[in-house]
This record gives structure tokens, C-alpha cells and sequence, in this order.
């Protein structure tokens, strides 16, 4: 096996956050940053596997047995335990549960023993996609569908694997759980009116996905409450894709974020953190922490110091963050 370099990019929800996984169609943006996996064969029968933050430092490390992939030493025992994990899920992909279960966890006879690095051009804490980043490139490496990798292991709606290998904005829609993606026309033409801000609380996204669920049993009674919903999201979808001013942009945002409010129970960002700001907060993705995407109609120097004496430090601008 000879050197092989990978990477995936991270991603934001822009629309359809929680409905997504009902079957609403969502508007959903790779970004700039993201992250790399490289191997190399090495000599013995271990997989060495190192990870390096976004400052250069290395904050895990750990050593494989690669017949079995069981963890012989490690710096953080929950992250080797993850990463078992992702193995023995790849290798139950690679063949099916009768071969599987006769083999056990064994690479398969295209892996030879190698190294790996990876490398996040993102900080850890942002909430871009760790996880979703790491799903995508271990499936390379190890010739598995990365949806299926990801429903085996982290779980979820699948929009983040999609924009790991995207190269614009994407539509995604899961059509009776198969997961579906297209290239997006998203092109504002007042992109230099948006930032992202991260709020440095971080949220569980498993944990949100939870609330919603709940939020939708508790409802069933209401006969109409689910199909009304999905097809709101998927025009507002639509109209976020042909707004053509900032202003109409703001009102989709509010009608969006007012009813996502609604199903999982929760206030607005807007109404939590930023009730005097003079432009719309549209949170992306799990409610309550990581980014939030800001317009804004003043100068680049107003919009920052708003942020920055809420205490917010992290704003990073359209272009800076998106491809």
C-alpha cells in the first residue's frame, strides 16, 4: 500500500436543522476548513494513529494491533474506544454478517499496516465536524459507503457526509431514509452581509436530535402537524436559495427560526443572546451553541464590535468561512 492523502471538508446547516431527518429537503454548505487523513506503510503489524489540532499540537495518539484493531495503548481511552469502534463497523461493511462474523475484525487483504495522521484546519470546539470529517476519510481508506459508516457509528441525517465531499452548497433531503444530495445555486449577492459567529457553547448533537424526537411524539396527536411542517421547511429552503436582497433573506430567517422554535421547544439565539442586535440570528444546525449565522447592514468594524463586547470573539465573515 502506498501513501495516500485525504481530506473532507467541514459543514453548517443553513436550513431544515432537526426536520432534515423527517424527510424536509435542507440547505447545507461545506466549508473552507476541514480534515486530512494521511497514511503510510510501515513495517509492523500495528496501526499507529496520531491526531494534530489546528495549532500544530498532537491531542491524541494511539496503537492498534492490526490483525484485530484492538487499542494496545493510547493517550485518551474514549477516543481509542470511538475508533475501535469505526473499524470493526468498516470491516462489518466490507463483507456481510456471515463472513463477517466468521473472520471477526480483520483488515482487508488490500490494507498492510500503515500509520496514520490526522490534521483539523479547524478548531476542535467549533463544532464543523470532527466526527462527520473523520467518518468520510476512514471510508476511503477502507473502500465503505460513508452514510452507512455513519448510521453504524455516530448516527444522524447524513447532510454533514455529503458536504465533506461537496464542492458547493448542496440540497439534501433523506427520501425514505436513503440519503440524497445536488449542487445548490447559493450565491447571495450580499454574502459580504453575513457572518458567523461561534458562541463557544457547545451542543450535543445527539442530545438535540433527542429533544426533537420528543417534541414529535408528543405531537402526534395533531394529524397534520408533521406533513405541514416538512413541506414549510422545504419552501423556505427553496426561497433562502432565491432571495434576492438581505431584507427578503431576514424574513425567511425569522419565519424558519420561529418554527424549528416551535418543534423542539426552544428559544431563538436571537431572543437568548442578541435581543437588541439590529439585524436576523439564524442558528445552524444543533440549537444553543457552535455558530450562528448573523446578518448585518452595517460596516464590517460596527457588526464585529457588537459581537465582540457581547463576548463573542469568533466572527469570521462569509468568504472566510465558506468555499
Amino acid at each position: 500500500m502506498s501513501e495516500q492523502h485525504f481530506f473532507s471538508k467541514g459543514k453548517l446547516l443553513l436550513t431544515a436543522e432537526y426536520a432534515v431527518l423527517d424527510g424536509a429537503t435542507a440547505l447545507a454548505l461545506p466549508t473552507k476548513m476541514g480534515q486530512s487523513l494521511d497514511i503510510k506503510p510501515v513495517e509492523t503489524n500495528e496501526l499507529a494513529w496520531t491526531s494534530i489540532d489546528a495549532n500544530g499540537k498532537e491531542w491524541f495518539s494511539a496503537t492498534f494491533d492490526f490483525d484485530t484493531f484492538k487499542c494496545k495503548k493510547t493517550s485518551n481511552f474514549d477516543v481509542a474506544m470511538m475508533l475501535e469502534k469505526i473499524f470493526a463497523a468498516a470491516i462489518h461493511l466490507k463483507y456481510d454478517n456471515s463472513v463477517a462474523k466468521n473472520r471477526g475484525v480483520r483488515p482487508p487483504q488490500y490494507l498492510t499496516p500503515f500509520s496514520a495522521e490526522t490534521r483539523l484546519t479547524f478548531p476542535r470546539e467549533w463544532g464543523l465536524g470532527t466526527s462527520s470529517t473523520l467518518i468520510s476519510n476512514i471510508a476511503q481508506v477502507f473502500h465503505v459507503n460513508p452514510y452507512a459508516l455513519l448510521a453504524a457509528t455516530f448516527g444522524g441525517s447524513g447532510y454533514d457526509i455529503a458536504c465533506a465531499n461537496a464542492d458547493s452548497p448542496i440540497l439534501f433531503k433523506l427520501d425514505k431514509g436513503v440519503p440524497f444530495s445536488e449542487k445548490a445555486a447559493f450565491t447571495p449577492t450580499f454574502s459580504e452581509n453575513l457572518y458567523f459567529i461561534y458562541l463557544g457553547k457547545k451542543q450535543n448533537s445527539r442530545e438535540g436530535i433527542e429533544r426533537y424526537k420528543n417534541q414529535q411524539i408528543a405531537a402526534k396527536n395533531n394529524s397534520n402537524t408533521k406533513g405541514g411542517y416538512l413541506k414549510e421547511i422545504s419552501d423556505l429552503t427553496t426561497a433562502f436559495l432565491t432571495a434576492r436582497d438581505l431584507k427578503t433573506f431576514e424574513k425567511l430567517i425569522e419565519q424558519h427560526e420561529n418554527i424549528i422554535a416551535a418543534l423542539v421547544g426552544l428559544p431563538r439565539a436571537k431572543t437568548l443572546y442578541f435581543a437588541d442586535y439590529w439585524g436576523e440570528i439564524k442558528s445552524l444546525g444543533a440549537w444553543g451553541g457552535d455558530f450562528v449565522l448573523a446578518t448585518s447592514n452595517r460596516n464590517d468594524n460596527d457588526t464585529k464590535k457588537y459581537f465582540n463586547t457581547k463576548g463573542f470573539n469568533t466572527v469570521l465573515t462569509y468568504a472566510e468561512m465558506m468555499l
